[in-house]
């Protein structure tokens, strides 16, 4: 009977479902291509189990109020950091960087767009400030239980949002404020860490370091400035003013950091970074028929893709002609995602399309190149799916970006400022397709990306549940987080012992003098 009964007890647990503990997750994501990669993050959590909340400003570009894995709580707001703003400093970028020299440009970005950076630093904060000053929309934040909040930490109100209420914090990061994010949290010696910006590898000559050392410096005031005029103002507003916000954003649990060493170049880290570059990248999916279609005619020359990104969708007329005119000149097949007009030169082999499945594409085995801006997501998928590249920085990390893949010998890069000049569009493409080392090249680093124990998403959401199930990460963080700079680098340490060493040479000189004046009125009086 006993038995009977055990068997059945057994079969019971079976046959009932085990209960699956769902996370509740807030999600203050960034617009443009930092939310498609956010998004793709976001569903894997859903399809996991958890349940997903996203807070964005009624003025939200990419986030659609009805999703089926995620709810949305919109925020109304007078001004945003919309997409024209954006196109509209991308096409002033190009038009001056067509004009001038690398250095010039950068410090036209840094210096030169300085207070428009800082208006769409603003727009976001108007946005945490309208969450903040919604006594309603906060309780009900609060009620919600929420076990964590997740962020892209490039934009700042989702340090402030979490701090005030009291959840732990997962950030899914590239950029803090306006500098790179590794710099902030792990021991970064400059003298072999280059600066984005600065053009450098991490082989770097007495004067490239000298250059290196002034983009920090340069890159450091940006961000110190912007925090001071920006989000200092709303920590003291919101959570008092004891609270350092250069602290709190560092006070994360985890930072999903969005690179991996194939990728970037060796440096330090710290228990808490989390590496999961490329993690948006997957095999390829079959093509849509009429692009299927197109990429099978191309026979035995293959096809090239092209695209500037999320917010490069046209390019002046001259450049684009060049640059279609250099298509029309080659036996591939182009497909060239571009919604400018039309170029007056456009070949019989481009196919012209407002979107296409990149990732898709990318692992196609007839694509033989990909024409590429230089984003994080299109580096990262080219190493996925081992196409090499030609690329055309545009601004911010794109250049460094690419630079990554031309040291490792898969990309040529060109400045929009050469590309119409002596063919050297059509020279750099003919040169990627036809030396065979740019794709053997890339697809060694597929190999080295791929041959991991589990895949970079899978790392993702182990540590985010990771965070959830413990209530964060206390344990990772560094003691160095909470201190002052001085102590950090063991100035006030150095100082001290510099006074003790100055004490010490003064009471031995004092001493010395003192004995030397004895012995000489000693002396003095025998004689």
């Amino acid at each position: 009977m006993r038995l009977i009964f055990c068997c059945s007890a057994l079969l019971l647990l079976i046959l009932i479902p085990r209960a699956c503990h769902g996370g509740n997750i807030l999600v203050l994501p960034v617009e443009g291509s930092h939310w498609i990669n956010m998004d793709i993050l976001l569903q894997a959590l859903h399809s996991r189990g958890h349940s997903i909340t996203i807070l964005c400003s009624s003025k939200s570009w990419y986030i659609k109020e009805n999703s089926p894995y995620y709810n949305v709580i919109t925020v109304p707001v007078e001004k945003s950091l919309d997409q024209t703003l954006i196109s509209r400093i991308a096409s002033e970028f190009i038009e001056f960087e067509r004009g001038a020299q690398p250095l010039m440009t950068y410090l036209h970005m840094t210096v030169g767009m300085f207070e428009v950076i800082v208006e769409a630093h603003r727009a976001v904060a108007e946005f945490a400030t309208a969450t903040l000053d919604d006594k309603e929309l906060m309780r009900n934040l609060m009620d919600s239980k929420f076990d964590l909040l997740l962020t892209d930490p490039c934009w700042g109100g989702g340090v402030i949002l979490a701090k005030y209420l009291k959840l732990p914090l997962v950030y899914n990061v590239r950029w803090l404020i306006a500098g790179e994010a590794h710099l902030a949290i792990a021991p970064s010696p400059i003298s072999y860490i280059p600066i984005t910006g600065s053009g450098n590898t991490d082989r770097m000559s007495f004067f490239q370091r000298v250059k290196n050392v002034f983009f920090h410096l340069l890159s450091q005031t940006k961000n110190h400035m912007i925090i001071r005029e920006v989000y200092q103002k709303l920590c003291d507003k919101y959570l008092g003013p004891d609270n350092d916000y250069n602290q709190l954003q560092l006070d994360a649990d985890i930072w999903l950091m969005r690179v991996d060493f194939v990728f970037d170049y060796p440096r330090p880290t710290m228990p808490n970074v989390v590496y999961m570059g490329g993690f948006q990248c997957k095999p390829a999916k079959p093509l849509p028929q009429h692009l299927e279609d197109f990429v099978q005619s191309s026979g035995e020359h293959g096809v090239i893709i092209m695209s500037l990104g999320t917010f490069v969708n046209e390019l002046p007329a001259d450049l684009a002609n060049e640059i279609a005119a250099a298509f029309a000149k080659l036996p591939q097949k182009v497909i060239w995602k571009y919604t400018g007009d039309r170029p007056a030169t456009l070949g019989n082999n481009t196919l012209m399309v407002d979107w296409m499945p990149q990732n898709d594409l990318l692992g196609h085995p007839k694509i033989e190149l990909f024409v590429a801006h230089g984003g994080t997501n299109g580096v990262q998928e080219a190493i996925y799916h081992g196409v090499p590249v030609v690329g055309l920085p545009v601004f911010f990390d794109q250049y460094d970006n690419l630079l990554r893949l031309k040291d490792r010998g898969g990309a040529k890069i060109l400045t929009l400022a050469t590309v119409d000049k002596d063919d050297n569009f059509l020279k750099a493409i003919q040169e990627v397709l036809n030396e065979p080392s740019y794709r053997m090249n890339m697809q060694r680093l597929s190999r080295l990306h791929r041959d991991q124990p589990i895949t970079s998403l899978e790392r993702a959401l182990f540590w985010i549940e990771f965070v959830m199930r413990h209530k964060g990460a206390a344990h990772l963080k560094a003691e160095s987080i909470r201190m002052p700079w001085y102590s950090y680098y063991s100035v006030d340490v150095a100082l001290f012992l510099g006074g003790v060493f100055l004490i010490l040479f003064l009471i031995i000189l004092i001493s010395i003098k003192c004995l030397f004046t004895a012995v000489w009125k000693h002396k003095m009086k025998r004689d």
